[in-house]
């Protein structure tokens, strides 16, 4: 119990750094939408969309990859570890900057970007790239509380600058040069601009604090592990971005924007999975060679699909409170149907993560590749063949799909590979009661809030009878 303590302590201190930004993001939600028109909420979100593939494509992979090799080496080889990471990424994100800012007038163009926002959009990129190796060094280091302070900072600054340039600017009437009133979407890009580059300069003593030695060897060892990472990177943004994208093409910019803000709800469920890769990913590395390995990997699966189900449960329960909180401009509420099917799809995907540490753990990565590109492709041709027939709720169904399918192979792969005892009968069980609870109280009971009470404690309930002597060991102080 002692290790499993030790896990949930550094998932709760990286969970901070990931929950409080994305808490604050919602502050900024409400803001968003009721600044931004649903078409132009859509530019935004394309904006991301870019983002989020570009990221994959500058960071290769190296971030999984540092860890593995991390902890595989010595002590005194672990700094050539970073040091040659750390290298990589700078010079490679140097020559993309330069590159793509010789030729952004006709990439813009390409990728049907306003110019502005494109160069933006470029700076960005290459700011946050620079500290992937630092922050990495932090995680793997032990280092959580200055990794969230820092995380903290950086959406500090991006929330304050949101609020400046799109409330306070016009309700002050302050002066500010060159403010334009008709184009707000770009004063979101320019606010994570800044904060990008107050990030880089907090952690630039870490570009300095070791020896800049660059080990050919090692490299090729990142890279030979990284690339299959880089490539399912790359289907995961498909798997989750590619109706965001192709949406405003076969149904308009309106529909896309409300789409996407009704998606933000579903953030609940990211925030809880990105906290827990967090916490989990130098975890399960780190505790590789401990004999009870797989049965704490088992028992964390198990508590994973506890805390995602109730998080499923409460959000569908009180759904009508939040996309009153989130989402307030009732001109997106004509796409809160997905959020459902988004926050399940979700849960499928957090599993399919914990599933994961299989092909890492082997140094199977290429297996994490095929199976994302079979997610993508799932994706890709959904999408094409079932929006014209069904709109935008092909694309909750979709994903819904996707997720559940990459979900159930990485499983059946994994039994093969790197075997853990999964307490199948637990998780099934509540996934199918979460599935229940939440149908009858969105389907039947979904502005009756007394019976959603009633519904989340049945589930707590069943938790807890379920668990209690496990939960009570977990609890109780040596």
């Amino acid at each position: 119990m002692g290790t499993l303590k030790t896990f949930f302590k550094d998932t709760i201190i990286y969970g901070l750094a990931t929950v409080l930004p994305r808490l604050m993001n919602f502050i900024l939600v409400p803001l968003h939408v009721d600044k931004l028109a649903t078409s132009n909420y859509s530019d935004n979100t394309t904006f991301y969309i870019y983002a989020a593939f570009f990221n994959v494509l500058l960071t290769y992979g190296m971030e999984t990859a540092f860890f593995r090799f991390f902890n595989l080496n010595k002590e005194k080889e672990k700094e050539k570890v970073f040091s040659t990471v750390l290298i990589s990424l700078t010079g490679s994100t140097l020559i993309f900057f330069v590159l793509v800012f010789l030729f952004n007038e006709q990439l813009a163009s390409f990728v049907n970007l306003n110019i502005t926002y494109f160069n933006l959009l470029i700076g960005v990129l290459a700011l946050d790239a620079l500290v992937v190796a630092p922050f990495a060094y932090l995680r793997a280091t032990g280092r959580p509380i200055k990794f969230t302070a820092i995380k903290l900072s950086n959406i500090a600054i991006y929330v304050i600058l949101n609020f400046f340039f799109l409330w306070a600017i016009p309700y002050f009437n302050i002066e500010f040069p060159g403010y334009n009133a008709d184009d707000l979407v770009q004063y979101i890009f320019i606010a994570n601009l800044a904060a990008s580059i107050s990030t880089l300069l907090l952690l630039s003593p870490y570009f300095f604090k070791s020896k800049f030695e660059f080990s050919t060897a090692i490299f090729k060892q990142l890279l030979n592990y990284g690339w299959p990472i880089m490539i399912a990177g790359l289907a995961y943004v498909i798997n989750e971005n590619f109706d965001k994208w192709l949406l405003p093409v076969m149904e308009g910019k309106d529909i896309n924007g409300a789409y996407s803000g009704c998606y933000k709800i579903a953030v609940f469920m990211t925030i809880f999975i990105q906290a827990f890769r967090l916490g989990a990913e130098p975890f399960f590395f780190s505790h590789a060679k401990e004999l009870n390995a797989k049965e704490t990997y088992a028992r964390i699966m198990k508590y994973f699909v506890i805390l995602g189900s109730l998080m499923f449960v409460f959000t569908v329960a009180f759904l009508n409170i939040f996309k009153q909180l989130i989402v307030p401009n009732e001109s997106y509420w004509k796409a809160i149907d997905i959020v459902p099917i988004v926050l399940l799809a979700n849960l499928c995907l957090g599993i399919y993560f914990n599933l994961a540490i299989w092909y890492k753990l082997t140094d199977k990565t290429r297996f994490g590749m095929y199976i994302s590109i079979i997610g993508a492709i799932i994706t890709i041709a959904l999408n094409y063949w079932w929006i014209p027939k069904i709109g935008f709720m092909a694309s909750a169904y979709t994903t819904l799909i996707a997720y559940g399918s990459m979900m159930l192979i990485s499983y059946q792969m994994g039994k093969k590979h790197y075997p853990v005892p999964y307490d199948l009968t637990r998780i099934l069980s509540y996934m199918l009661f979460a599935i229940l609870i939440s149908g009858i109280s969105y389907y039947r009971f979904n502005d009756n809030y007394y019976v959603s009470t009633i519904l989340v404690l049945v589930f707590l309930g069943i938790i807890y009878l379920l668990e209690q002597k496990e939960i009570k060991q977990i609890l109780k102080r040596k």
